[in-house]
């Protein structure tokens, strides 16, 4: 009886840990996002266990369904979609369920694309802060980057690619011509991190708009502005 917390892939399905795999196979339930996604993993690493949809829009009534397996001795592996679950995904209300009820959490570690990207960002990493998808309306926007100016580390959000302009510039008001990285689509084929002053980012996603899943990377507003003639250095990922 315990829930075991599995990350997968962000990208690359060969970035799954073997004890992944032996926890997928062994467990009695799959708690996934969207089956469709799950399935095409369990596919290929042989996975039979069946799978249940666990995702924002049923985890009120479907936590209570899955703790119940779980008290009735059933071991239930979580996953999301992609990378660690809870991280801007489903699974706390569950996670906190089980504890509360005295279960076995068991984490295991993996890919996470907060991780990943800050690791290639070129930015301090004595300190870092995870702020999760930011506000979409540029005023509130603007006062929750405020919340964080005083911050003396790394921010890392998620954003939708239509929205990365409107972020960086606005967070350049905020913060000033500091550096920044975006990544995008990382692990995954057409992986590419883009790393300069925020002002060049945002020029480099108007003129070049990103496409895919994008992680946005700011530094510490004590690291200071980038020279005027500073240029966006892109680097694409290797073909997969």
């Amino acid at each position: 009886m315990s829930l075991v917390i599995v990350p997968t892939p962000i990208g690359n399905l060969d970035d799954i840990t073997f004890r992944a795999v032996q926890e997928l196979k062994s467990a009695d339930l799959v708690a996934c996002e969207d089956t469709r996604v799950t399935r095409k993993l369990a596919s290929r690493y042989g996975v039979t266990a069946p799978l249940t949809a666990y995702h924002e829009h049923n985890e009120r009534t479907a936590a209570p369904r899955l703790l119940k397996r779980l008290l009735d001795g059933d071991t239930i592996a979580l996953v999301s979609d992609a990378g660690t679950p809870l991280v801007s995904d489903p699974g706390y209300r569950l996670v906190k369920a089980a504890i509360d009820a005295g279960i076995d959490v068991i984490a295991l570690p993996g890919p996470s694309a907060v991780i990943t990207a800050l690791s290639v960002s070129g930015l301090p990493v004595h300190a870092f802060s995870f702020l999760g998808y930011p506000p979409r309306k540029p005023g509130k926007l603007r006062n929750f980057l405020l919340k964080h100016a005083s911050f003396d580390g790394t921010l890392i959000f998620f954003e939708a690619p239509r929205r990365v302009a409107s972020l960086l510039s606005v967070a350049a008001d905020v913060f000033g011509d500091v550096p920044g990285s975006l990544c995008r689509e990382m692990t995954k084929l057409h992986e590419e991190v883009r790393r300069g002053p925020l002002s060049l980012l945002v020029a480099s996603c108007r003129d070049n708009p990103p496409i895919g899943e994008c992680t946005v990377l700011i530094a510490p507003h004590a690291t200071g502005s980038f020279p005027a003639s500073s240029e966006v250095s892109s680097v694409q990922g290797p073909s997969l």
